[in-house]
């Protein structure tokens, strides 16, 4: 890998994760922030120049290595295709994609065509590790019951939190018995066999916890992660930026970028 820093441009600069991207890339020295996109009005603790549109930013700039993108499934659809028509390496944490009128997934294909492209649920490399943990669960615990429970802070949009649908997806590839995802419980409702519960808590300023639940043969296992800061958020994505850039077109996962 080069001794250059990885020179990244950043959308959604003002918001929650692009201010922690910025101010998490200033304390490093492999990646370097060029620029800064963002539609909504905000101050960011950055020297790099904000911007409005992204295709102009990039025919701006020179060299630019990879995009870090946390917006909004459409604006992730958006700059997915001007990141491939401009052939820089694409890395989004964007939740919320699935079964959207724009086709954020789509695009996310289409992109990797001729790009790098990894997007993630979390970049926490805490949750790349409990992933591991919960899949060998779900391998090793045929039968038991399995519950998915999530908490975030009051002003997050999307629930389930994309991680929790991950973890979601990471059980069901372990256990095709489970094919109902059964979303809370109200009133006289046992449950069924089949069923996978997932549960979604909003409540003041919490970072992240997600927790999965096998019970069975009159025993528990529960598997947890907590974030404390957003910051754990914002070194994976900038650790990943940085090993995408050197990667040819194609989708990646996270826990293969960070093996070394």
């Amino acid at each position: 890998m080069s001794a250059d820093p990885t020179r990244i441009v950043i959308t959604g600069a003002t918001g929650r994760m692009g201010e922690e991207l910025i101010a998490g890339a200033g304390d490093r020295n492999d990646v370097l922030v060029v620029a800064a996109v963002s539609r909504t009005p905000g101050s960011v603790t950055a020297e790099a120049a904000v911007g409005t549109h992204l295709d102009a930013t990039l025919a701006d700039e020179d060299d630019i290595d990879a995009v870090v993108d946390f917006t909004a499934p459409e604006a992730t659809a958006e700059y997915a295709e001007i990141a491939a028509d401009h052939g820089v390496a694409f890395v989004t944490g964007t939740t919320g994609l699935e079964d959207h009128d724009a086709d954020p997934l789509g695009a996310l294909d289409a992109a990797s065509e001729s790009i790098p492209v990894l997007h993630a649920s979390n970049f926490s490399r805490g949750i790349a590790a409990l992933r591991g943990a919960v899949r060998e669960a779900a391998s090793a615990l045929p039968g038991y019951d399995v519950e998915i429970s999530e908490t975030h802070h009051n002003g997050k949009r999307d629930a389930p939190s994309g991680t929790a649908l991950t973890l979601v997806e990471d059980v069901e590839a372990e256990r095709p018995d489970l094919t109902d995802r059964q979303h809370g419980r109200e009133g006289e409702q046992p449950r069924e066999t089949d069923e996978i519960g997932v549960h979604a808590r909003r409540a003041g300023d919490v970072t992240g916890e997600h927790e999965v639940l096998f019970a069975g043969n009159c025993e528990t296992v529960s598997l947890s992660h907590s974030a404390g800061d957003r910051g754990v958020f914002a070194e994976g994505a900038l650790d990943a930026a940085v090993a995408l850039a050197d990667c040819d077109p194609g989708r990646y996962e996270l826990a293969e970028l960070l093996q070394d």
